[in-house]
């Protein structure tokens, strides 16, 4: 029975010590090494917050500029992929359904112009980011939707593209809702 407590004791003060020691050593890499020193970012438009920066959002105005879709309708409850695969046929009909849909928003572009990424699903389902290609195709969309020029919004995408962290890690990438907030700012400034 001694050897029973000591043990249980023992148990207990590893569990306890191990616990506090592990969450502590976490939160404070977070708070040194992570942007936001651990929160999540959020973005604001006109002093209220409208989203957080790592979790992608539906736009669909063509005012805007779209993420990638999403198997799980952007809900961070339900973040997945579809888990469908690539000769799946009902995969292979949502992927031609969102190929007429970006063709008919974007009359200028050929099924060979269109990103992979704008008619796949990210494998969480909120990938807040596009590729600077992706960006690309919709500018013309997004210039004529907003009545402004292609380089100027040309301009604001090469503003808020994000390089590969010190240069080595990553790809280039743009933000969605970053960038859309900024040409909302853009807008109410002229």
């Amino acid at each position: 029975m001694k050897n029973f407590i000591k043990s249980s004791r023992l148990t207990l003060a590893f569990c306890i010590v191990l616990s506090v020691l592990y969450i502590g050593v976490l939160w404070l890499f977070g708070q040194v090494f992570s942007p936001g020193k651990g929160n999540a970012e959020t973005v604001t438009l006109n002093g209220e917050v409208v989203g957080a920066a790592n979790v992608g959002q539906l736009f669909t105005q063509d005012i805007y500029f779209w993420g990638r879709p999403s198997a799980a309708d952007y809900q961070a409850d339900a973040s997945s992929g579809s888990n469908m695969g690539p000769t799946n046929p009902k995969h292979l009909a949502t992927v031609e359904a969102r190929i007429d849909t970006l063709l008919a928003h974007h009359p200028y572009l050929q099924r060979e112009d269109i990103p992979a990424e704008m008619v796949t699903a990210s494998g969480s389902g909120l990938d807040p980011h596009i590729t600077p290609r992706c960006a690309e195709v919709q500018i013309r969309r997004v210039a004529e939707a907003r009545g402004l020029t292609e380089e100027s919004v040309r301009q604001i995408v090469e503003e808020h593209t994000e390089q590969p962290l010190w240069g080595l890690f990553g790809t280039e990438k743009v933000n969605v809702l970053k960038l859309n907030v900024a040409l909302d700012e853009s807008a109410q400034q002229n």
